[in-house]
């Protein structure tokens, strides 16, 4: 089974590039995509539109989580409807059977990695953010407990491992994901876990218990050559 995975698509009303051709390139090279978050650039409706139109003619199973950028403009009922309307499986804390493979996802959140994760301890503000970074991996972990299938993977916008997002300034890290994630997902040994946001990031990584890791944002450098990535699963 080919699984084709690409984030930050950024898709904006002014000036954004069609991404028709591309989704039907995919279609022609994989059996599902998969769209790892920051489909729009600020989270409007009418960005949303605009991909929705050339996500129709894509002709292949799609499957996606939302990034920050989709919740900019605080329409993310708006935007989720539309490209649910489109055909996408949108996940958020839910898992779907594709193919006889199973996707389990969630957007994720900040927080940092390893020892250097930010603990709830402090003023109310670090407090809630931590809160907030807990509730994704709660999210992400009902989506997993939700999968049936020999075969899986889990989607996220923000990275569970450290290791994606290095090439990025180490002091932006805390701001890129964390690893609240990977210790949720080690619990369940999926296939893969393809995520994005890191532009700047590394393709390829681990986490502490083994499972590949992808940084599929749509700048990073692929195997592939081209702006997804292809994982055989």
């Amino acid at each position: 089974m080919k699984i084709a995975a690409i984030a930050d698509l950024h898709v904006n009303e002014e000036g954004s590039a069609s991404y028709r051709e591309l989704f039907n390139e995919i279609a022609r090279e994989a059996d599902i995509l998969v769209l790892a978050g920051d489909l729009t650039d600020l989270g409007k409706p009418r960005e949303a539109e605009l991909l929705a139109d050339d996500l129709r003619g894509c002709g292949i199973p799609i499957v996606g989580v939302l990034g920050n950028h989709d919740h900019e403009c605080d329409a993310v009922e708006d935007v989720s409807r539309l490209l649910r309307e489109a055909g996408v499986h949108l996940l958020d804390g839910q898992a779907v059977e594709l193919k006889g493979v199973g996707f389990a996802g969630a957007k994720g959140f900040v927080g940092g990695f390893g020892r250097r994760m930010l603990a709830s301890f402090g003023e109310p503000a670090i407090k809630a953010m931590v809160a907030e970074s807990v509730q994704e991996a709660i999210k992400l972990e009902n989506g997993l407990r939700q999968l049936r299938t020999e075969r899986s993977i889990a989607v996220l916008h923000y990275a569970p491992v450290a290791e994606t997002v290095a090439g990025e300034p180490p002091e932006i890290f805390p701001f890129l994901g964390s690893s609240r994630l990977a210790e949720t997902i080690d619990r369940y040994q999926v296939d893969a876990i393809v995520h994005g946001h890191a532009h700047h990031g590394t393709y390829e990584g681990r986490t502490p218990g083994g499972i590949r890791v992808f940084n599929v944002a749509h700048r990073i450098e692929k195997p592939s050559g081209r702006p997804y990535a292809i994982l055989e699963i």
